[in-house]
């Protein structure tokens, strides 16, 4: 399997034989210019890492800018880029929101737009940590344990013009492990890792979105990527390189071509899955091979 970097449920693993690549993710550059007060609030930490020629790239947290997208004017903090220290004293990005205090939250945050280079299939893998709402007095009726994850396809970047209500909900985030008074003493950060597959995806580019909705969460990491079947040669055959279907049951049909010095008898064919791996062709394609 390769994986075009641009979630399922766990977090997805490369070897050799498969490849995992990644999208540009920085914005376009015609997204609109936002106003510099706004800017103050900009999403810095895009969270996004990209996998690029088979090799993973290192985190870049301010790679992308990102927007708030839901303005309170109570007075509370929203979604806030802060830099911290793990428990092994290693600076980390983070966005974070924390207001568990106050009831009816609905603080929304965004992605630039990200070009789909040809993926029919994303995945996004979030990681996070998220507060124990327990190891907090007095919150109980308004803390929140989950978020929500969006996303909005368009054939360019619209700016500000995009609205909550026009993105499309991909599924409510839980937390497996989530951390109290006392892991933040220690700095463990108890992190999470969840993915999510969204498609077909059918326009140019497209928005991600984060909604909280009353947890004390920090976001981590957000990568974004796609699947293919690297290209193989197989019973005399090669066949190139695919990107994987657009749900999670599709299969793509690849036709092989001969290699050198081979005869075609039967057309070659593979069957590339969408977890991007390569099925074992049905029927058989036969090969004379000869010398000049």
């Amino acid at each position: 399997m390769a994986e075009r970097e641009v979630g399922d449920s766990s977090a997805s693993t490369t070897s050799d034989d498969h490849p995992e690549e990644t999208l540009d993710l920085k914005p376009e550059d015609g997204d609109p210019e936002r106003p510099e007060a706004q800017k103050d609030q900009d999403l810095k930490s895009v969270l996004v890492t990209s996998v690029l020629n088979l090799e993973e790239l290192d985190v870049d947290l301010y790679s992308m800018l990102g927007v708030l997208m839901h303005k309170d004017h109570s007075g509370e903090k929203e979604w806030d880029a802060i830099n911290e220290m793990d428990e092994y004293f290693t600076p980390i990005h983070t966005y974070q929101v924390c207001n568990v205090m106050s009831p009816s939250q609905n603080n929304w945050v965004r992605t630039g737009w990200l070009p789909r280079e040809g993926a029919r299939r994303i995945y996004i893998e979030v990681k996070f940590t998220l507060r124990d709402c327990n190891s907090m007095p007095g919150v109980l009726g308004t803390c929140k344990e989950t978020f929500n994850l969006y996303y909005y396809e368009s054939d360019r970047a619209v700016g500000s013009a995009v609205r909550e209500n026009q993105f499309i909900k991909i599924d409510t985030i839980a937390a497996d492990e989530s951390f109290t008074g006392v892991d933040l003493g220690v700095r463990r950060l108890k992190l999470n890792t969840e993915v999510r597959g969204v498609g077909p995806l059918s326009k140019r580019g497209f928005y991600l979105a984060f909604q909280d909705i009353g947890a004390c969460i920090a976001l981590t990491s957000v990568r974004v990527y796609y699947k293919r079947c690297a290209g193989v040669s197989r019973n005399l055959a090669v066949f190139t390189d695919v990107v994987t279907g657009a749900d999670s049951s599709s299969l793509v049909e690849v036709r092989g071509q001969c290699v050198d010095h081979a005869e075609e008898r039967d057309t070659p064919k593979m069957y590339c899955s969408a977890e991007g791996e390569w099925l074992v062709p049905i029927g058989r394609s036969q090969f004379v091979y000869y010398t000049k």
